[in-house]
């Protein structure tokens, strides 16, 4: 059996997936209105005094996002000391912040599971011997595990990257595992020295760059997205030193279906991908 170093090195193509709003579909959808104020009730934090939309993103996510997805922290430490620091909670034990901020996390990270619709491509791709496959995503440090739960429970093995021993042709590289963005050139510098990858024939990029985030989250502002395009892509380039092909996901949903809408873009997507890496084959 190969060695991971070995396998890795030899690729001919790498395919790079983003999370939330491309892999994800549920984690936006999980920050609507409708559905994040319920959740907040439901989970303690709206009797902590995080009751509306507007004050969890304005006073929890926004001025932890820095923390939460480049330390390993993680999401449940950075919004119950949020809550503690604000004051909204005054009197209540810090075991009760703790405990909603935990059942909230816990929450949104199971409901933010990989679209089925997904599941063929993507077996399809581990099955190839000659392309890598990696799940590249900004994000809090819960979010690894929860991401390589959700694909072996399709039998799909995963691992983080770092996870030296591991035979495996797919890797979740976290921004907070890695302690920078996407758009950071140390990100992809520590991909490719944790997975010893030399210099792929071709890299395709699935992202949506943020496009597909709820309003309220920061991270979706549509002044950000197309730089973010844009620098993404010059640092995959330029670290690897090859031609990468990048996809932009991004979902303009039908509110009369919003379920075919995400199985048309998804399946164009699939079909994309397999002309890319079959023009490389014949190239």
């Amino acid at each position: 059996m190969e060695s991971v170093d070995t396998a890795m090195t030899t690729l001919e193509k790498l395919v790079i997936f983003d999370y939330s709003g491309t892999l994800s579909l549920e984690a936006p959808r999980f920050a609507r209105r409708e559905n994040l104020v319920g959740a907040l009730a439901e989970t303690g934090l709206a009797a902590l005094g995080i009751a509306t939309p507007e004050l969890f993103w304005d006073e929890i996510v926004n001025p932890t996002w820095v923390e939460g997805s480049t330390t390993q922290v993680g999401y449940k430490k950075v919004m119950a000391g949020r809550i503690a620091v604000l004051g909204l909670a005054t009197g209540i034990p810090e075991g009760r912040i703790e405990a909603a901020a935990s059942r909230f996390v816990e929450r949104y990270l199971a409901e933010s599971r990989i679209d089925p619709h997904w599941r063929p491509i993507l077996s399809y791709l581990v099955a190839r011997r000659d392309a890598g496959l990696i799940i590249a995503t900004d994000h809090y440090a819960e979010a690894t595990e929860a991401i390589i739960g959700f694909l072996r429970a399709w039998d799909t093995p995963a691992f983080r990257v770092g996870e030296a021993e591991a035979l495996s042709p797919l890797f979740v590289a976290n921004s907070a595992d890695l302690g920078a963005w996407k758009e950071d050139r140390r990100f992809w510098e520590s991909v490719k020295r944790e997975l010893s990858l030399g210099v792929p024939r071709l890299i395709i990029l699935i992202d949506d760059f943020g496009f597909n985030e709820q309003a309220g989250d920061r991270y979706g502002e549509r002044a950000a997205i197309s730089l973010r395009q844009e620098r993404t892509t010059a640092l995959l380039q330029e670290v690897f030193k090859t031609a990468a092909e990048v996809i932009p996901f991004r979902l303009e949903e039908d509110p009369r279906a919003p379920e075919d809408a995400a199985a048309r873009l998804i399946a164009e997507t699939a079909a994309r991908i397999d002309i890319l890496l079959t023009m490389e084959a014949e190239s």
